[in-house]
């Protein structure tokens, strides 16, 4: 079985896969003070729960926006499994040409999920994906990286909105029924869940003119399945797309 760990700002998603499908997975908080042994403590724990021996797992591979935990998951990988993990990156063939400036600049996790994508749905095609950011990228028809745009992700504009504003309190980030709120609860809802929806769409419509074509948009992120539905752009939400391209970038290097 393979590990494949998807290190977010925010959240750090574990799936295993067996003979290339997904069977169990998970989705903690990311802590970047972690070391390699609170890490395969806590980590053995989710697998104990579904029975699962670190013995049982071949190798691992990893996509990280986080260097202090990219380094960290690289000792427990290796001091579990006695191999190094594959951590996507410079040198780890992906089977996609990178247009953007500056290859290097672009998040492991966007290259990864575009990898998925294409092999989803083709190309050209385009990424949201609703983490600490929001994200979207856009591959095109020959499969290739184009780039993107970044803007902030609900969760982090609800929290520097309720910061920055004394006299409203933190409300849950459900869905209001309408835009125009009678309350102000409604109100902050409609503007952080329906004003990213609207930016979203905004954004694909600009992307699609750049194109000169209207292509798929596929959703994915820890709210993915809340926002898309919000989102008249979004015809197809997979949470653990990134884990599949992971999987998919191993078995090219493999």
């Amino acid at each position: 079985m393979i590990l494949a760990v998807d290190i977010g700002n925010t959240q750090t998603v574990l799936g295993l896969f067996d003979s290339g499908e997904l069977g169990g997975h998970w989705r903690i908080s990311t802590d970047p003070t972690l070391t390699a042994d609170e890490l395969r403590l806590r980590i053995s724990g989710l697998l104990s729960l579904d029975g699962i021996a670190w013995s049982s797992i071949e190798a691992v591979v990893v996509s990280s926006v986080v260097p202090a935990l990219t380094s960290a998951y690289e000792e427990l990988a290796e001091r579990a499994t006695g191999r190094l993990p594959m951590v996507v990156g410079p040198g780890v063939k992906t089977g996609m040409p990178i247009r953007y400036d500056n290859p290097h600049e672009v998040g492991a996790d966007r290259i990864v999920n575009g990898v998925a994508a294409v092999a989803l749905l083709g190309g050209p095609v385009i990424v949201v994906d609703f983490g600490t950011a929001t994200t979207l990228d856009v591959i095109d028809a020959e499969g290739a990286y184009l780039g993107g745009a970044i803007a902030p992700g609900v969760e982090t504009s609800a929290e520097a909105l309720f910061s920055r504003a004394a006299r409203l309190a933190k409300v849950d980030l459900e869905p209001p029924t309408k835009v125009i709120g009678t309350n102000t609860r409604a109100s902050v809802q409609a503007g952080l869940l329906l004003g990213e929806a609207a930016m979203v769409d905004g954004l694909v419509r600009r992307i699609w003119d750049e194109l000169g074509t209207e292509c798929p948009v596929i959703a994915t992120g820890g709210l993915a399945e809340r926002m898309a539905p919000l989102c008249d752009s979004i015809g197809h939400v997979d949470a653990d797309l990134t884990l599949k391209g992971l999987i998919a970038i191993y078995e090219r290097n493999v």
